[in-house]
């Protein structure tokens, strides 16, 4: 199977439009019924064999246990309980609103009661509007969307392995359903103050400094898949640092600066995994270095925190 198959944006826009408000309806029920986890760990997606599941859920809030699971092999959204019990329903054919519909009806049906607070999409354009009145996104390209899981998948699998190097307090690599992007989190720990009028999800999200790795599949503001991270707080003179390989730049954004590395640009490189892995370590270093983390207090080379089994290993 092709590493990084190709993906750009505009072969797939109306299917991504239609499948990220899928993934939120389900991440709303996720956010509802699930154990609140710092930094919001507890509502993103996390990939599976055949697509990304919610996880387990339910019974602390008189729920049987339950998972819902998008299958971008067979198309279809499979909601199952731990009893044995399960209902699913294709993905092909669906709007936001009869795909809502059956979200709600197959909980229903399995004895789920979840209340989505708001439902309607988050940071989106069409954020006034219910996902039960919205019947303009319903296109669903199997080709794609299956496509779009495998580079999921392949970029999960670099981050992991990017993952394993740091021995400090980090986010597991999920999917975001808000931003529909997959990433990875570091932090320093250091508390961050921010001012009163930041909003909620923004507060929880960033109460801490921290380093952040990534990968996004293209929205309005940059056009195009790209690898990226970001440093927050941003420290002085971050966007002088150098980067790797020499296609990666830093992006004006927001008042602050991305690395990017654009796909493209990793594909073409000989290497594409080991080029993104050292697009990363380079971001951490130029974030780390400027905010004066311990890099080498905090480093675990291979995932090994012993030092009796680094010594062995080297």
């Amino acid at each position: 199977m092709e590493l990084f198959p190709p993906i750009p944006l505009a072969e797939w826009r109306d299917t991504k439009e239609t499948l990220h408000r899928f993934a939120q309806v389900v991440g709303k029920v996720r956010l509802a019924a699930s154990a609140r986890r710092n930094h919001w760990w507890n509502v993103p997606f996390h990939l599976t064999g055949r697509g990304i599941t919610t996880r387990p859920m339910g019974q602390v809030d008189g729920n049987p246990i339950y998972t819902m699971d998008f299958d971008f092999v067979g198309h279809q959204l499979v909601v199952s309980t731990l009893d044995g019990r399960e209902i699913s329903f294709p993905l092909i054919g669906q709007s936001v609103a009869s795909f809502h519909d059956a979200v709600m009806a197959a909980l229903a049906a399995l004895d789920v009661r979840v209340r989505l607070d708001i439902p309607r999409p988050f940071d989106l354009p069409d954020a006034g509007r219910p996902f039960a009145e919205d019947t303009e996104h319903a296109t669903y390209d199997p080709r794609h969307v299956n496509r779009y899981w495998r580079v999921l998948s392949q970029v999960a699998s670099v981050l992991e392995e990017f993952a394993a190097d740091f021995s400090g307090k980090s986010s597991p690599v999920h999917h975001f359903w808000h931003t529909f992007d997959i990433a990875h989190t570091r932090f320093s720990e250091r508390r961050v103050d921010q001012p009163p009028q930041v909003d909620p999800v923004t507060r929880e999200a960033y109460s801490r400094e921290v380093i952040s790795f990534g990968f996004w599949f293209g929205d309005d503001t940059f056009a195009e898949p790209a690898f990226y991270s970001y440093t927050a707080p941003e420290p002085a003179h971050l966007a002088e640092e150098p980067l790797v390989p020499t296609t990666a730049r830093w992006h004006a954004r927001d008042g602050s600066h991305l690395a990017v590395l654009r796909y493209d640009d990793a594909r073409a490189e000989s290497d594409p995994r080991a080029a993104v892995l050292a697009f990363y370590d380079s971001a951490y270093r130029a974030g780390a270095g400027r905010a004066d983390w311990d890099i080498e207090r905090l480093a675990c080379p291979e995932g090994v925190t012993d030092p009796q089994l680094t010594a062995r290993q080297g």
